[in-house]
């Protein structure tokens, strides 16, 4: 049964490169058998860039802006001119990155389930980089109190809504003193203002605790790079990239991503796991306020990569249609 609204969100749709023209899809199909939406196609990418000289044509950037909502798949070489945009065309300022173990998936650390909380809109990736002479290029890091507070102030009610005491800061302060030191403390001053634990944790220290014990974390915040880099590692203890969506989430707007890339090596051959896709579009629901029907399509996705079929990055032998279609069939 359908649970959309009469107001037919409207949801733009940018499958972008590689295996992202496989799963994006897949997630439209399982968004149409919970909602009435409208779906608007929309391009970027590689081919985009190869076809018109722009990655990220105005007209989508425009789009994005003005939807309730977009669902994206991945973009190949030109995925900073892609995506970096399109969190500002959404205001994002945190990247919302669970990565969860799934009964009768092999994973490394079958007990693992945490979520990131990623700074989404400077650190590193804020773009000021150099090339000074032959020998010189530099980075300039940007880290602002007012985005590490508003970053705490979005994790104090995340842990809240999720039932959690208080979350993890990951930094590395004790060498990246006035970047990270910043970003320390604005966010625990934040968390101390609202009553909120926190436990402060180097990213080298975590990388290392979360493989060995990842029980030992459930709502992690952190700067730009630290929350890319650590929650692909992540990524690594519960079976791959394939399960891992992520949400840039925004005042009002919002985009909505699988953390894997275009995989240019399996791309076309309709293999590609679209499971990471379809968690994508169940977070986009709860953003839109279905939350009972993202909650059935997490379940249905549960359901299917517990009992298959799986696609071959999970053992299995199934294509990418089959398992959009056992999806469908578990939430009917």
């Amino acid at each position: 049964m359908k649970t959309g609204s009469n107001n037919h969100e409207e949801i733009v749709v940018i499958e972008g490169d590689g295996i992202g023209r496989e799963v994006v899809p897949a997630a439209v199909e399982v968004l149409d058998a919970v909602g009435d939406f409208e779906f608007v196609a929309a391009d970027a990418g590689d081919a985009v860039k190869a076809e018109t000289g722009e990655a990220l044509p105005q007209a989508t950037y425009d789009a994005v802006a003005d939807a309730d909502a977009t669902l994206f798949g991945a973009a190949g070489e030109t995925a900073a001119d892609v995506i970096l945009p399109l969190r500002t065309a959404v205001g994002s300022f945190v990247n919302v990155r669970p990565a969860r173990a799934y009964p009768g998936v092999e994973a490394v650390q079958p007990e693992t389930d945490l979520v990131f909380l990623r700074e989404n809109t400077e650190g590193v990736y804020a773009g000021h980089e150099d090339r000074l002479s032959e020998d010189l290029s530099t980075l300039t890091r940007v880290v602002t109190t007012s985005a590490a507070e508003r970053l705490a102030a979005f994790a104090c009610e995340f842990v809240a809504d999720r039932g959690s005491d208080g979350f993890q800061v990951v930094h590395k302060a004790n060498v990246m003193r006035e970047t990270d030191g910043r970003f320390r403390d604005a966010v625990v001053d934040v968390a101390d203002a609202n009553g909120v634990d926190t436990e402060e944790v180097l990213m080298d220290a975590f990388a290392t605790r979360v493989c060995l014990d990842p029980t030992q974390f459930d709502v992690v915040v952190c700067p730009n790079l630290a929350g890319d880099v650590l929650s692909d590692l992540a990524a690594g203890l519960v079976g791959g990239l394939g399960l891992l969506p992520s949400a840039n989430i925004g005042p009002d707007n919002a985009l909505f991503e699988p953390v894997h890339g275009t995989a240019p090596d399996i791309a076309g051959e309709g293999v590609a796991n679209p499971s990471a896709a379809i968690l994508s579009a169940a977070m986009l629901l709860d953003h839109l306020g279905y939350g009972a029907a993202a909650d059935a399509v997490r379940d249905a996705v549960e359901s299917v990569l517990s009992s298959g079929p799986r696609t071959p990055d999970l053992g299995g032998d199934a294509r990418t249609d089959a398992v959009t279609d056992a999806v469908i069939d578990r939430l009917a």
